[in-house]
């Protein structure tokens, strides 16, 4: 029986006392990984059985928890946690460090869990005791995954527990062995040719584009995203792109189908802009507005032959589903993401973390232009990894506390720009065109946390 872990969770042992839980816990985990309230009532008491000692015991391993948790590290909690309001802060615990909650219960009857209990000198209480715990654990079993568990894997019989098998399971975004080299580009919002003007400029070349049609009907069969020429670099360097590949440019197809194929071709990597999330939302048939160009968007998508426009939507569905918020790469060196990300989030998953990624953080007030104005997060960054970005419009880009936006403006006039990775070396392509509604400022108004004190 394969339990699949994320590599940074919050694993939180629920059982009746005897039902082996400490045991598991040995057999599947490293000894710093788990915290045993046990340990932990020794530690404060010199017993591990004072259950006076029990408040301070989980004062003690909460805070243990709190800060392997913040160091990114996985944290197997062992105790009978069968009480709902005993789980509660473990819970709001892994979602403070935007880590996964598993919960693993060890369901075994109670005349077991007593006899075992029984075997030992340190465990001499009634059988009301298993009794209890066992009532309580019955009545979670069925809430678990309401209360906040992403995983819940119940555990019935001693077989089940002795086929056990953990698989510890990186987070999508973790591509920490991918080394590079890395050419980083900013937003493109459909400029196609100043895209394809970039890829040459960076010694990327065109390799074999869709296969030869033979008849209409294979032609509609074969237009898809695939349909369109695939760029490689002859040196094995990537391209990372950065998102906002949609809406407001002249070429707003073309731009993804060539972005898809690279991604496919292993070329290169892509995390999503907000316009890719809001263009999924539409497509999924969501109430949005249609503006900041995701009109042009939907005209391309509504102007394709009538044949191929539903096979066509559904595949780039697929693909702008398939994007993952942020990625690190280098061994943890390099961090890119839409609009940035701070320390605390990087490598972790949950909704906060692709919120960050896609929006960044906003103070809740609107601009002159109609845009939210943003805290300047790279200004209080500290981190040791490189953080690429860009959602931000900005006339030349430049570092900041080891960040960069590299949204340079093409659609708006300005330039298409690439980061060279790890020559810090700065790619630029003039825009050939300006976006036909009125240009928004290059640089949008933000606000450091001091200033709105």
């Amino acid at each position: 029986m394969k339990l699949t872990i994320p590599e940074l969770s919050l694993i939180v042992l629920i059982g009746a006392s005897g039902s082996g839980k400490s045991t598991f816990a040995r057999q599947h985990f490293q000894p710093f990984e788990v915290l045993s309230s046990d340990f932990c009532r020794g530690l404060v008491s010199n017993q591990e059985n004072n259950q006076s000692a029990t408040k301070d015991a989980f004062e003690v391993l909460r805070f243990i928890a709190d800060k392997r948790l913040a160091a990114g590290k996985l944290t197997v909690i062992d105790a009978t946690n069968v009480q709902m309001e005993d789980r509660k802060p473990l819970l709001q615990m892994a979602r403070q460090y935007h880590s996964f909650a598993i919960a693993i219960v060890l369901d075994l009857p109670e005349e077991l869990c007593h006899e075992r209990n029984q075997l030992r000198s340190d465990r001499q209480f009634g059988s009301h005791v298993v009794r209890r715990h066992t009532q309580m654990l019955r009545r979670s079993l069925r809430g678990l995954e309401k209360e906040g568990f992403r995983y819940v894997y119940i555990l019935n019989s001693l077989e089940e527990i002795a086929s056990v098998e953990i698989e510890r399971q990186p987070l999508w975004n973790n591509l920490k062995h991918e080394h590079g080299p890395f050419d980083i580009i900013g937003d493109i919002h459909g400029c196609c040719d100043e895209l394809e003007i970039l890829l040459q400029q960076l010694g990327y070349q065109k390799g074999e584009g869709a296969k030869e049609q033979k008849s209409r009907e294979e032609e509609l069969s074969t237009f898809s995203l695939w349909n369109a020429p695939t760029y490689y670099h002859p040196e094995g360097r990537k391209a990372l792109f950065l998102g906002d590949l949609v809406d407001r440019g002249t070429r707003i197809l073309d731009t993804v189908k060539l972005v898809r194929n690279m991604v496919e071709a292993g070329t290169a990597f892509c995390v999503p802009g907000n316009h890719e999330n809001k263009l999924l939302r539409k497509l999924r048939g969501k109430n949005v507005r249609v503006n900041h160009g995701l009109e042009q968007t939907l005209a391309e998508i509504e102007a394709l032959p009538s044949e191929v426009r539903e096979p066509f939507t559904k595949e780039l569905q697929k693909f702008l589903d398939s994007l993952i918020s942020h990625y690190l790469l280098d061994d943890g060196r390099l961090v890119v993401a839409h609009a940035g990300m701070k320390q605390e989030m990087q490598g972790r998953g949950s909704g906060a973390v692709r919120e960050f990624a896609l929006y960044g953080e906003s103070t809740g007030e609107i601009d002159e232009f109609g845009l939210p104005v943003r805290y300047n997060w790279a200004g209080e960054y500290c981190g040791e990894a490189m953080v690429v970005y860009g959602h931000t419009p900005v006339p030349e880009a430049e570092w900041l506390n080891n960040t960069i936006d590299i949204d340079t403006g093409c659609v708006f006039g300005g330039k298409l720009t690439a980061l060279r990775y790890p020559e810090k070396e700065l790619v630029s392509v003039p825009a050939a065109c300006v976006y036909c509604e009125p240009v928004k400022p290059l640089v949008q108004n933000t606000a450091t946390r001091t200033s709105q004190q």
